[in-house]
């Protein structure tokens, strides 16, 4: 078949199509133009050949089992959008240049080029399809950050709700936000602990509270641990809240200390010492407590005065000496790295365990507190001022945290639990009544689910516009992952916020407000899979300089890069080009970078052309790692599923992993890539792994922990490979050059991941057009990140939404 390029005079245009959905771009054709020619003036019916001649000879009912499920047999241009899922798989193929795959014939000039643009533009002429969804409800972030903002109160949701599900990389997906007895349990838990601390408790009666510290944290003699008073090392620093003025006892539990001398336990309140323990191992055990983590020693304060509400508290030990310390059986940055010998007589320093904190007794009354005054923001002198002040307390606090104006039905409700507190509190009648309606407003489902009703008479399968308080409220979650503020809720109430010059400037005011550092702790934190970092504990032995410390630092790196990328309004691309990061003094050792002293981060350059962009980053390079070694096969997984949005099919039954195949000649230790060649000699192997290897090898200079390094096991590491298109790979650059010459699947996959997290929805295939529009427009504008957060933002998605056909269950009711 020939693929010469055929001309025709009438190029495709696109008319943008404006107004507060924002600028789509659809292809108009001209009638004769379309029916005869695709893209780039090729025939319609060369381009039909085209697919099965390179396509089908793999995809086809015989083979679809080992080609993806996908068979093209039969497929024509034609048929684009009658078959959306099978044309946007091919869009999404062809657009990474994945196929035709590695080996196989290819048609020669802009042929496949042609093919991906003519189905674009077939499939972006049809009429835009906003989708709909499930209800949302609060996940444990987003309701941390509610309670944050409603009563100036830090909880850990963990506490009491068990952990969100998540689909398509995030865990506000509205159809897997199962309601269960369990979930609504925790709620219903939640709300009650949360009333009271914020509140406060009178009747408080004496209990304890336990704060362990991680293994994983290091507790070296140099390590001073953020938050602890200077000149402290090692401990911990928590959160506590303390329900009434009182009299308190802090228990804390330590090891180690073997050979050293007496140590000296700082325990402080707000950034005040409030006991000072000494500690000498053996001599502090109450041998009555039968409690304790084996191998620890006890120490407890005397009785300690605190006023009530949430508190600061640090336990840490005095740093007594400075300049080097001797440790020759662990002379490692993590100076736990190997407590699991248990051998004696080792130079352990003493480390923190836990720590308790006991009572309250002698209940003395409740100081005001940052929560406290962001409750009762009435004081009545009279009995008779109770009720409208607790009216105008619930009635506040209620319409932000159901995000709309109340009702009177709603302002009833809280006002039967005011009255039934009241009733019950005896002398604290008003703050009981107060929180008693404190905390049916937290469970109510006003204020858990997020609901947006279909207007009156809507037709199923019609579109239609949510209204500005609904519109609010998508805004605030997207970008602050928590309620709409006054100013947001006061546009929405006058029907102001869907003005497109009044929405487009509150969407830049939003993003430059502090609280939109969720787009980077939320949204990229998610995209990029950093919870996955957690899972990644490297071996002590081998990596004994990498801890908790080290890991935290990692992830706080890239949030605050992406969060860079957000303040600066910087293109997308950065994140893949950078040549600077965000460091402290831990983190930037670990990659050699120099003159960085302090536990702060800072912007700085690399040290070096070896790290560039998030594939330089500690927390991608361990994430995608093993305990005990590299895996090159998880990183170059990675950068297909997360960066390009192609994840590789899952492994056949029965292959066995690398650690089945390690054996080397003579007893000599493979490296990975000996591993790796030996695990691909399997056929049904070697079809994927000729994608994923070589992005990943190109990744392997990096060792399990993101440390530079050029052996593995003495052998010279080779990390030389081809991209599936034949573009060679040897270095990290290699491959960001490589994956920037397609920059248009990247910013697509991107744009598909910053709408699915905006909307609580995956994104579907009629939302493809959407993403694509959206794309463009932003490379016109240098793929800024506000032009992407304008897209998603303007698109019909995030305004409309389809209504849903009744079903004829339903309509019985």
């Amino acid at each position: 078949m020939r693929t010469a390029t055929v001309r025709t005079p009438t190029a495709p245009a696109t008319a943008p199509v404006a107004g507060i959905h924002g600028v789509l771009a659809r292809p108009m054709y001209p009638t004769k133009a379309k029916a005869k020619y695709g893209a780039r003036g090729i025939e319609m019916a060369a381009l039909d050949s085209t697919v099965q001649r390179y396509c089908g000879a793999c995809h086809n009912p015989q083979r679809a089992a080992r080609s993806g499920n996908l068979s093209l047999r039969g497929y024509s241009l034609d048929s684009a959008v009658s078959q959306l899922s099978v044309s946007e798989k091919m869009i999404r193929k062809l657009r990474t240049e994945m196929m035709p795959p590695p080996g196989s014939r290819r048609p020669g000039g802009d042929t496949l080029q042609a093919l991906v643009e003519t189905l674009e533009q077939t499939i972006d002429a049809i009429p835009v399809n906003p989708g709909t969804r499930v209800f949302q409800r609060l996940n444990r972030p987003e309701y941390q950050r509610v309670v944050r903002d409603l009563l100036a109160l830090e909880i850990d949701p963990g506490d009491w709700l068990p952990l969100d599900t998540k689909s398509a990389n995030f865990d506000n997906i509205s159809d897997a936000q199962a309601m269960s007895p369990t979930l609504l349990d925790g709620y219903l838990n939640a709300a009650s602990a949360v009333s009271r601390m914020a509140v406060g408790d009178r009747t408080a009666a004496a209990g304890q509270s336990n704060y362990r510290i991680s293994p994983f944290v290091s507790q070296h003699p140099w390590d001073y641990v953020e938050g602890t008073p200077y000149g402290t090392r090692g401990g911990m620093v928590v959160t506590h809240t303390f329900p009434a003025d009182g009299l308190y006892q802090i228990r804390v539990n330590v090891g180690g200390g073997v050979g050293r001398p007496v140590e000296d336990v700082d325990v402080s309140i707000d950034g005040e010492r409030v006991s000072l323990l000494h500690y000498d191992r053996g001599v502090a055990r109450n041998s009555e407590s039968a409690d304790l983590p084996l191998g620890a020693d006890y120490l407890l304060t005397e009785p300690i005065p605190v006023k009530g509400g949430q508190r600061k508290v640090s336990v840490a030990f005095l740093r007594k000496a400075e300049g080097p310390y001797e440790d020759l059986i662990r002379p490692h940055d993590w100076s736990r790295a190997s407590s699991g010998t248990g051998a004696a007589g080792t130079t352990e320093p003493a480390f923190l365990m836990e720590f308790l904190i006991m009572g309250p007794s002698k209940v003395t009354g409740l100081s005001d507190s940052p929560s406290r005054k962001a409750i009762f923001t009435c004081n009545p002198k009279t009995a008779a001022a109770q009720r409208p002040c607790a009216e105008s307390i619930l009635s506040r606090l209620a319409t932000r945290a159901y995000r709309r104006p109340l009702n009177a039905n709603d302002r009833k409700a809280l006002m039967t639990f005011y009255d039934r507190g009241a009733a019950a509190g005896g002398d604290n009648a008003f703050e009981e009544g107060v929180r008693l309606g404190l905390q049916a407003l937290l469970v109510s489902p006003h204020f858990i689910f997020r609901i947006e009703r279909e207007p009156a008479n809507t037709v199923a399968g019609k579109d239609y516009r949510i209204d500005d308080i609904e519109l609010a409220s998508r805004l605030s979650f997207f970008l602050w992952s928590t309620v709409p503020d006054d100013r947001l809720l006061t546009l929405a109430r006058q029907k102001q916020l869907s003005v497109p010059a009044v929405y487009n400037a509150e969407v830049k005011r939003m993003l430059a407000d502090k609280r939109a550092e969720a787009l980077s702790t939320r949204f990229a934190a998610q995209w990029l899979r950093l919870q996955d970092l957690e899972k990644v504990h490297p071996d002590a032995f081998l990596f004994p300089d990498y801890d908790q410390q080290l890991a935290d630092a990692m992830e706080t790196e890239t949030e605050m890069f992406f969060e860079d990328l957000v303040r600066k309004d910087r293109s997308v691309l950065t994140a893949f080009t950078s040549d600077s990061t965000f460091v402290n003094e831990r983190l930037a050792k670990h990659y050699g970078i120099s003159n960085v002293v302090g536990t702060h981060f800072r912007k700085v350059a690399y040290a070096d052309d070896h790290r560039r962009g998030v594939l330089g980053q500690g927390s991608v390079l361990v994430q995608t790692s093993l305990g005990n070694r590299t895996s090159p096969v998880l990183r170059g997984k990675w950068v297909m599923e997360v960066l390009l949005g192609t994840p590789p099919p899952p492994p056949p039954p029965n292959v066995p992993d690398l650690e089945q195949t390690a054996g080397g000649k003579e007893g000599k230790p493979l490296t990975t890539r000996e591993r790796m060649e030996m695990h691909r000699e399997n056929p049904s192997c070697m079809s994927c792994h000729n994608f994923i290897d070589p992005i990943g090898l190109a990744l392997d200079n990096f060792d399990v922990t993101g440390k530079l390094r050029y052996r593995e096991n003495g052998a010279l590491l080779d990390t030389r490979g081809k991209l599936y298109d034949g573009t060679p790979l040897t270095t990290p650059s290699d491959l960001t050059t490589a994956l920037l010459k397609r920059p248009v699947p990247l910013m697509r996959n991107f744009t598909e991941n910053l709408m699915a997290y905006a909307l609580g929805r995956r994104a579907e295939d009629y939302d493809q057009p959407t993403i694509r529009s959206i794309e463009r427009s932003a490379a016109k504008q240098q793929y800024k990140m506000s032009a992407f957060v304008m897209g998603v933002v303007n698109s019909k998605a995030f305004h409309s939404k389809r209504a849903e056909p009744v079903s004829a269950d339903a309509s019985h009711n």
